[in-house]
């Protein structure tokens, strides 16, 4: 327990250091930009970061705007004065479990932010005072089945409104000033050994969500919800279930042609639980996929398959749930060399010209580079030392 409250201690004052870097950037707006309280809308989302940004001193989003950049174009702290940079305030976050590792969100003077356990708190950004805290109440039972780890990434915003992945599977929409819950709607269930534990994500007012539980013996998937209403409108597998039912869309019929023996008996993996981006231009949210299970290809059914759609950054059009196209980083995989990083959107001049490109900095350690509207390979190049792969050819497979 000693060690437990330095850790939450630690993550305690490491966060109120990066309120204050947010603060005191944002608060010269508050005077000044008349819209600092507005809604956030699909339309503001997507000019999140661009130079047009009617919210600026705001982080929306878990990757801050839709390209998932990261990138906050505030000048007011620089190197000439970040040494001056101090603890402004502490907020003790609660009992924990895991990893604080939700990203907090800041709009209109608040910190939104939620702990392991998927409790939602709002926070006046300039004090530090507790505004409102909401607990959907998680049975501690649901542990014993969380693949790894007790940990949550984070939330959203939307039309007024926070929406918040619960671990036991639930996901919520609170109302943004009161945090009083305006929706629910049931994902997964820890009972098949889901958890949910990815941030969502907003894509043209339809929630994006996947569930976790790759290391288990699961079927990868992800979903979208009115953001609205709550309203289930689609999911989609990553991987083939059993032949012997029929297949959830043509993609999977062909999935599994690259899978062999009982396989779908210990689920196939494929998980998806954080990297996503969304291109409102195509219409396509983006993913990344987990490892297969077993991890060892030799207990997956049949050996020298690629084993689809494991490791692999999937575009899906957003309104229909199809796959539009695929790109499988590490086929038959047999290191756990899972493609769920950040997956950044960009505008690159390559060989002279301007390529619309998906990027990710992959856990096996390849930086990708794939054209986003169609999936073309471009470029695979190592980042680090890397022992399991000689290159990538031309078309993008193992050399």
């Amino acid at each position: 327990m000693t060690s437990f409250r330095r850790t939450a201690t630690f993550l305690t004052l490491t966060t109120a250091l990066v309120v204050n870097v947010t603060i005191d950037a944002q608060q010269s707006r508050v005077n000044t930009t008349p819209n600092v309280s507005m809604t956030v809308t699909n339309d503001v989302l997507r000019r999140t970061g661009a130079a047009n940004d009617p919210l600026p001193g705001a982080w929306l989003s878990y990757g801050r705007d839709q390209d998932e950049t990261r990138y906050s174009t505030l000048k007011q702290i620089d190197s000439t004065n970040a040494k001056r940079l101090g603890l402004a305030w502490s907020y003790v976050m609660g009992a924990g479990g895991g990893n604080q590792e939700g990203t907090p969100l800041m709009w209109n003077n608040t910190l939104y932010g939620i702990t392991t356990w998927s409790v939602v708190f709002a926070l006046d950004a300039r004090t530090g005072k507790e505004l409102w805290r909401w607990d959907p109440e998680v049975n501690p039972s649901t542990r014993s089945v969380i693949c790894c780890g007790n940990v949550n990434r984070g939330i959203a915003l939307y039309n007024g409104m926070i929406i918040a992945p619960s671990i036991d599977g639930r996901l919520f929409a609170l109302n943004a000033t009161t945090g009083k819950p305006v929706w629910e709607t049931r994902i997964v269930y820890p009972q098949d050994q889901y958890t949910l534990t990815m941030a969502p994500r907003i894509a043209n007012g339809r929630v994006i969500i996947g569930a976790s539980g790759g290391d288990k013996p699961t079927r990868g998937q992800f979903s979208a919800v009115d953001a609205q209403t709550g309203q289930f409108l689609w999911r989609f597998y990553t991987v083939p279930g059993d032949p012997s039912l029929p297949y959830e869309s043509e993609a999977l019929r062909r999935a599994a042609k690259t899978w062999g023996g009982d396989f779908y008996k210990d689920g196939g993996g494929g998980a998806v639980w954080d990297g996503f981006a969304y291109d409102p231009e195509t219409n396509l949210v983006y993913v990344g996929t987990g490892n297969a299970e077993p991890w060892v290809q030799k207990f997956r059914g049949a050996q020298g398959l690629d084993n689809l759609y494991t490791c692999s950054i999937l575009a899906v059009d957003l309104n229909t749930g199809q796959l539009k196209w695929h790109y499988q980083a590490v086929p038959n995989d047999n290191w756990d060399f899972d493609n769920v990083q950040q997956l950044m959107l960009l505008d690159l001049n390559i060989n002279g010209r301007v390529r619309k490109v998906i990027t990710q900095a992959a856990k096996d350690g390849f930086f990708y580079v794939l054209d986003r509207a169609t999936g073309e390979f471009i470029s695979a190049e190592p980042f680090v030392k890397v022992s399991w792969a000689l290159s990538m050819g031309k078309d993008g497979r193992l050399l």
